[in-house]
């Protein structure tokens, strides 16, 4: 299919021919669910577990007289009413650490892809050559009718440009290889440049 390619003036700077298997698939709102709610998991931490009667390193020596004594029978140190003792029903160790075929998070990519293209939410630029302004970038951004967006480059971001963007609230941006569901479902616009989508159709193929 063909889509507009824009420079950062909103002005026309030509055409490109997208791949319909990556930006006309068909969107698959299961797939997108499964693929954020793995990365979602894949972010959390091993949760650590405490240490019970049988990990603490403490004697098992009886400490005091069988009678007598005027106190309990205790024979081992390790008891969970003791200091230092092991900790009675403790957390479990929960590692979250889940699996998801390549190609189900290839086809969860591609849908999220298609879905900004069919919604008109995908802005095709020629390049991200600016300065370093973050105000000039934010009216350029303006101008395109961006508020919200995640920008896509090529293999390398142009530094600029992250620098411009940086105090812009809302507008995420990454090379192509970062590329991944749950940061282009996050934001309303879909800003890819030319170079990121020829990376993006070589990835997805």
């Amino acid at each position: 299919m063909k889509a507009d390619v824009k420079t950062l003036e909103a002005k026309k700077a030509g055409s490109i021919d997208l791949d319909d298997a990556v930006f006309g698939a068909d969107v698959r709102s299961d797939i997108m669910h499964r693929v954020v709610t793995w990365q979602l998991e894949k972010r959390r931490g091993t949760a650590r577990a405490t240490r019970e009667r049988s990990d603490v390193a403490r004697t098992g020596a009886k400490f005091g007289r069988q009678k007598g004594g005027g106190r309990a029978r205790h024979g081992d140190r390790k008891a969970p009413i003791f200091v230092g003792g092991g900790k009675a029903h403790g957390a479990r160790r929960r590692d979250f650490d889940p699996k998801l075929p390549k190609k189900i998070r290839a086809l969860g990519l591609k849908s999220a892809l298609s879905a900004k293209q069919k919604s008109g939410q995908l802005i095709i630029l020629e390049t991200l050559e600016t300065e370093a302004k973050t105000k000039a970038l934010k009216a350029q951004l303006t101008g395109l009718g961006v508020t919200s967006a995640l920008v896509i480059d090529g293999a390398d971001v142009n530094e600029n440009f992250v620098r411009a963007a940086k105090n812009i609230p809302l507008v995420d941006v990454l090379p192509s290889a970062g590329a991944n569901v749950y940061d282009i479902l996050r934001r309303d616009t879909l800003v890819v440049t030319k170079a990121g989508i020829e990376a993006l159709e070589a990835r997805l193929k």
